[in-house]
């Protein structure tokens, strides 16, 4: 559920556009405005020292991100870019508390979507931590399969996306989707994964 935009506008969001890989917020960054996608979508992610990029989410329209620091007074502790051309509405926290006060359903609401993110991180951790290189990529693409069937659907995401949200190296990943599709786990259409 994304707060109306109607109601985001009336307590004065605005509306500001993004271009491809454009930052919208810095890691360590004090967390000011609450932000919800109109259009495109967002990638967060953490940089090492040495440049290893680990994605921590991907957001999408009708979504929000970047909420949890707002609660708590901390600085973002992820950088969020436009993953392409985006239109984010920006609020400010006080703003955005005061809707969280007023609007008891809403508030439910977030009370819920940050649940379910711990929850999520909890999995994924598990996932990356406890598991071999094809087990993590089975659980990344079961988390981000649209459907529910059980005909393979395009894998949305490049080696190196995959590669960057699961903590492996792009070669570890490629080397997998190969043993992968040895046993039809996946399929390979012109340079395309379908799982």
């Amino acid at each position: 559920m994304a707060i109306d935009l109607d109601l985001l506008f009336t307590w004065g969001a605005i509306a500001k556009e993004y271009k491809k890989n454009e930052i919208i917020i810095s890691e360590d960054e004090t967390a000011h405005f609450y932000y919800q996608i109109m259009e495109g979508c967002v990638r967060m992610f953490n940089c090492n020292d040495d440049g290893k990029e680990f994605t921590q989410g991907y957001f999408t329209e009708g979504q929000s991100f970047g909420e949890p620091p707002l609660f708590i007074d901390e600085k973002y502790p992820s950088t969020a870019t436009a993953f392409q051309d985006c239109k984010i509405i920006k609020l400010s926290k006080e703003k955005f508390l005061k809707i969280l006060e007023e609007y008891p359903a809403i508030q439910k609401h977030f009370l819920t979507l940050m649940a379910q993110r711990i929850h999520s991180k909890a999995k994924t951790s598990k996932d990356i931590i406890n598991q071999k290189p094809e087990f993590r990529i089975i659980a990344f693409l079961n988390t981000h399969k649209k459907g529910n069937s059980s005909k393979k659907e395009l894998v949305p995401f490049t080696r190196q996306e995959i590669a960057n949200f699961t903590g492996l190296r792009v070669e570890t990943v490629i080397r997998a989707f190969s043993k992968m599709k040895t046993d039809k786990k996946i399929d390979i259409i012109n340079h395309k994964i379908y799982f």
